[in-house]
């Protein structure tokens, strides 16, 4: 039995002199799963210095497109939608700021890295192709793109959602003959945070001039194409327009974006981990 410890001993400094020693758990970051959107977190990483992408990756880059991981980042693929659910479960997530907002995460305050804001990832309000001169149309961007809207979302959110619109309204288009519309119903897919809250806003600036808007609220990224490509609902407002035109190449649907309205930037979000410090010390 002594004679099995000290060679039990042995073997033990022998990896300790050796450096194998055993290795610290992988850091688990979860993002996105849907096309362009787990590019944009991984562009994130990258502008962190977590990552390296492949020359060329774009805005439809995968996990496959990392050049170089030199922390061992493990990734979680998931959901959009999800990703605040198994926040506490890993050690990171990277959240688009609706479903953030939503589970009282504030971007702002919570965030430890945040995307600049850029105006390619705008939100916007997209119709079937051949609708986007309807005077309806007209009328929903025009109140969407008012200075009552663009107030709305600044005191509402701080800075997690910003305005996108760069030539404000007074919630009217001059062009539109607006007692010929007078009793019609609006019908708008859109996510419940913050689109059905702007919507909201924007139900009353048509109220005013007697249009109705139906906001018709989902929690996915599938059915409000769907039921706009179906002619159910005449538009929608939940997506930016690079998801939409991979939706379009991947399912052979014909909706085009008539109005840029805000733009919600990604961030990455501690879960078991309070700081990033924790991935920049791991392969020390």
């Amino acid at each position: 039995m002594k004679k099995l410890f000290i060679t039990l001993l042995t073997v033990t400094l022998l990896l300790s002199a050796s450096g194998c020693q055993p290795k610290e758990k992988s850091i688990t970051i979860a993002i996105p799963n849907d096309t362009t959107n787990e590019a944009r977190a991984l562009l994130l990483l990258q502008d962190l210095g977590l990552i390296t992408l492949k020359e060329g990756a774009s805005i439809t880059a995968t996990i496959n497109d990392i050049a170089d991981n030199p922390y061992g980042i493990k990734f979680n693929e998931v959901e959009a939608a999800q990703l605040p659910n198994i926040l506490q479960d890993v050690d990171y997530a990277v959240i688009n700021s609706n479903y953030a907002i939503s589970a009282g995460i504030n971007p702002v305050e919570d965030s430890l890295g945040i995307e600049g804001g850029s105006s390619f990832y705008a939100n916007i309000l997209a119709v079937k192709e051949g609708n986007e001169n309807l005077p309806e149309v007209k009328a929903l961007v025009a109140a969407l793109h008012s200075q009552e809207v663009a107030d709305f979302i600044l005191n509402t959110y701080g800075g997690s959602v910003v305005s996108a619109v760069e030539e404000l309204t007074d919630g009217y288009d001059p062009t539109i003959d607006y007692a010929a519309l007078e009793g019609i119903e609006i019908s708008v897919a859109c996510s419940p945070t913050p689109h059905a809250e702007i919507l909201g806003v924007v139900k009353e600036i048509l109220a005013q001039v007697g249009i109705i808007l139906d906001i018709q609220e989902y929690t996915d990224y599938v059915v409000p194409n769907n039921v706009v490509e179906d002619g159910t609902v005449l538009a929608n407002y939940f997506q930016h327009l690079p998801y939409l035109d991979d939706f379009n190449e991947q399912n052979g649907t014909h909706i085009v974006s008539v109005a840029a309205v805000h733009v919600e930037p990604l961030g990455i979000y501690g879960g078991k981990q309070t700081s990033l410090d924790a991935i920049y010390d791991s392969n020390k």
